[in-house]
């Protein structure tokens, strides 16, 4: 081992941001992350730049599993974005669980650590490209075109349930919709109580990954929610191994994506997937297969609300091409209004506003030397609404897209680079699918009483719900247009 004297010097932590008492100021600095992320990033940027740390001299660390993290960085525009998304050798990803995945080897409880919600997030370099090429045949344009039949019919027995005149919460709604696409998608036809079982342990060990008590007290001791976490994860893994050791015995291999991944092999290297590798991609694409697209169908249908001569066009496209059936991926195509629609929703109100990294060596970012093992967080909400890139940023303008053509740094809300959204497209696909046939069919009123307020970091939702009466598609698209409350109106330019 070298001795400290033959130790190259390790860079100061240089990039500025808000001073205080370095105890309390960074505990102060990281509560008002974690309450608000893009509020309180956007006074750092407005008073610091473009590139700003969380605390000068860093030595925070919200997410980082290594140890030592160096600090955290906040960035945004579209060199930076480019130089942070391409440059893949240098700023890594991590696991999903974040700082818990440095306690996978403290104790056999602890194995499932070392797996859970890793996937592409948890290998870097030529590992990566490996893994995601292992990953395309699932994420193939002929193999998202087979999920569309899916997509439907569960839409459709949603619509089928929802009664005229009933309230309700459009943000819980869309998500246990997502939910069953990708639980269908992922775990196909032949899912039964062993897949459902799986899909629900899924969705209660990532719900509690997220709280605070658990990030609080990180111990496992009977009665504390950490140690409940654990139990949930190990019964998550028995569930998930006896799931794909009954796809494998009973040769039910099928288009679904688990079992594409059970029967992935590179062909030049015949590198397959171990079990503990695919269970690690399957939590990563549940989480990343529903909570993003919900949060995009809940923000859309929000603006589309308030905006009525957008929704009017809209529907207007929807009868003449699609005339109350779903659509066909052609027709799809036919719907520019429809892609304009999605495409600035995901602008505006970008569902997922964080591309979050972590240098693995010393490098220079906007001007700045980063020493290794920091945290960057690049923020695509922001570089969204800059006016030098989106006039007028803060309106809803889905016209724009017909003559806006911004670059994939620019525009970029399944981030960009080599490691762009792998399930981008079937995202995409799912989100109009669901669009176009709930607008035929309905029409959602909101309901002003509640405040529409951002919250979440990994993915932004509202906080309180979003309330909306179920109509029957009949064109009143002034009724339950203003009177919106809270801090959205911060981030969107919305009727009085």
């Amino acid at each position: 081992m070298a001795s400290n004297a033959t130790r190259p010097p390790v860079a100061p932590f240089s990039v500025p941001g808000p001073q205080s008492s370095k105890w309390l100021g960074r505990l102060f600095s990281t509560y008002q992350v974690g309450k608000d992320s893009i509020g309180y990033t956007n006074q750092l940027f407005t008073q610091y730049g473009p590139v700003v740390s969380l605390f000068a001299g860093g030595g925070t660390n919200l997410y980082s599993p290594v140890p030592n993290c160096a600090g955290t960085v906040f960035v945004y525009g579209p060199d930076l974005v480019e130089q942070v998304t391409t440059h893949h050798e240098i700023y890594y990803k991590h696991p999903l669980s974040g700082r818990f995945y440095q306690r996978r080897a403290n104790s056999p409880r602890m194995s499932p650590l070392k797996h859970y919600g890793v996937g592409l997030f948890g290998v870097n370099e030529a590992d990566h490209r490996q893994h995601r090429k292992l990953l395309m045949p699932a994420f193939h344009q002929q193999q998202i075109e087979s999920y569309r039949h899916d997509v439907i019919d569960i839409t459709q027995s949603v619509l089928d349930q929802w009664q005229v005149g009933q309230v309700c919460d459009v943000a819980t709604t869309m998500k246990l919709l997502t939910l069953r696409v990708v639980t269908k998608t992922l775990f196909g036809e032949d899912v039964g109580e062993e897949g459902g079982k799986v899909g629900s342990l899924l969705e209660e060990t990532f719900k509690m990954l997220g709280t605070p008590a658990v990030s609080l007290l990180p111990f496992d001791i009977p009665g504390l929610p950490f140690h409940q976490l654990i139990n949930l994860m190990t019964q998550l893994d028995e569930a998930m191994r006896t799931f794909i050791r009954q796809k494998r015995q009973q040769n039910s291999l099928g288009h679904d994506v688990l079992s594409m991944l059970i029967q992935a092999r590179d062909e030049e290297s015949n590198m397959t997937l171990s079990e503990d590798e695919i269970l690690g991609h399957t939590h990563v694409i549940y989480a990343a297969g529903h909570e993003t697209s919900a949060n995009a169908l809940t923000w859309t249908l929000f603006l589309l609300s308030q905006h009525p001569q957008i929704l009017s066009d809209l529907v207007d496209e929807l009868d003449h091409v699609l005339a109350g059936s779903a659509p066909s991926l052609e027709q799809l195509q036919q719907l520019p209004l429809l892609d304009a629609v999605v495409k600035e929703s995901l602008r505006i109100l970008t569902p997922a506003p964080w591309n979050g990294r972590v240098t693995s060596r010393p490098t220079e970012l906007g001007g700045y030397q980063l020493p290794a093992n920091t945290e960057v967080f690049v923020s695509i909400y922001r570089t969204h609404h800059m006016p030098e890139l989106y006039p007028d940023p803060e309106t809803f303008n889905p016209r724009r897209w017909e003559t806006l053509q911004p670059t994939a740094y620019e525009y970029n809300p399944f981030s960009a680079g080599p490691r762009i959204c792998i399930g981008a497209a079937f995202a995409r696909m799912e989100i109009k699918i669901i669009l176009a046939m709930l607008l035929q069919r309905f029409r959602l009123q909101l309901i002003p009483s509640t405040p529409i307020d951002r919250q979440g970091i990994i993915v932004m939702m509202p906080k309180q719900g979003l309330p909306m009466q179920i109509h029957p598609q009949d064109r009143q698209f002034t009724q339950g247009v203003g009177g919106v409350r809270g801090n959205i109106r911060e981030m969107v330019n919305l009727p009085a």
